[in-house]
């Protein structure tokens, strides 16, 4: 069963495995395994997902498991809300093993319609090579190649925007 709800600060170390677990299971074709441990080296403390993400709007998609009901994140999603980078879609990560099956989806319109509420009037994000068709079929347009550094190494990824 999955379950959508607002970020909350117990949830901030799920989040820092599955985005560490996200970003190692990509195909080495799209992104290189130095590529891949430039980005994640290792899974960021859960200190570091709680500042991130409590300076932003965020959800978390749960899974529960269906013998002892435990619940885990299987899914999330941030989008900044200060003034200089209101709109920005600064994560969207989805397990391995749950990907394909919509949740990138229902986070994403959740973002979107609660970004139309608060007026916001453009979407911005770094798609990476692997959520770059997932923007464009959301309505998504590419701006520009984006390129990041991290650890000395240069991450291709696409900076795409869409109107609301």
């Amino acid at each position: 069963m999955l379950t959508l709800i607002p970020y909350h600060k117990t949830y901030a170390a799920d989040v820092a495995k599955l985005c560490h677990l996200s970003i190692h299971d990509i195909d080495p074709r799209l992104y290189s395994t130095a590529e891949k441990s430039a980005w994640s080296f290792a899974p960021r403390s859960a200190n570091h997902w709680q500042r991130r993400l409590s300076n932003s709007k965020a959800w978390l998609m749960l899974t529960s498991d269906s013998v002892d009901g435990a619940e885990t994140v299987c899914g999330m999603i941030n989008v900044e809300t200060r003034f200089n980078s209101r709109g920005y879609i600064d994560s969207l990560y989805v397990a391995p093993e749950h990907q394909r099956k919509g949740i990138a989806k229902q986070l994403y319109s959740t973002l979107e319609f609660w970004a139309r509420e608060q007026q916001i009037d453009e979407l911005t994000v770094d798609a990476s090579k692997v959520s770059k068709a997932f923007f464009e079929a959301q309505g998504f347009k590419l701006r520009h190649r984006s390129y990041q550094e991290k650890r000395g190494v240069v991450i291709m990824g696409y900076y795409m925007y869409k109107p609301l």
